[in-house]
């Protein structure tokens, strides 16, 4: 009974941050770090995975510059994983977020959508 009470202790730890932010995750991941993204961006990207828009180290809800560029623009609870399969159309909304949130510039003063254009991770503060 303790093992499974760890078990479960474990997986709701481990799993639920990831839960939160997934749908956005996998939309930008889709929009910017696809196909047809250069590899070694695509490497850095997988590198910094929740660091694209969060604190390297921080709890989840510190942002970096970049991420919290996006939260001016997106509000999780508004596309949760239900929310997106019940109105796939949502998906263009966090697309639109994203779009929005590029127009604004960095620490360095480049926009995030031109970092991200030319393969650069879009925060100056990832910390990575």
């Amino acid at each position: 009974m303790k093992r499974a009470a760890l078990l479960v202790g474990c997986f709701w730890l481990f799993a639920s941050p990831v839960f939160a932010t997934n749908e956005f995750s996998k939309e930008w991941k889709l929009s910017y770090a696809g196909d047809d993204a250069p590899a070694e961006f695509v490497s850095a990207v997988r590198k910094a995975g929740c660091n694209v828009c969060h604190v390297k180290g921080g709890k989840k809800e510190e942002r970096n510059e970049y991420g919290r560029s996006l939260k001016e623009f997106l509000n999780k609870e508004d596309y949760s994983k239900e929310k997106l399969a019940a109105n796939p159309e949502l998906a263009k909304e966090i697309i639109a977020g994203f779009k929005k949130a590029g127009e604004k510039k960095s620490a360095d003063g480049k926009a995030f959508a031109a970092k991200i254009k030319a393969g650069e991770l879009p925060a100056t503060d990832a910390g990575l």
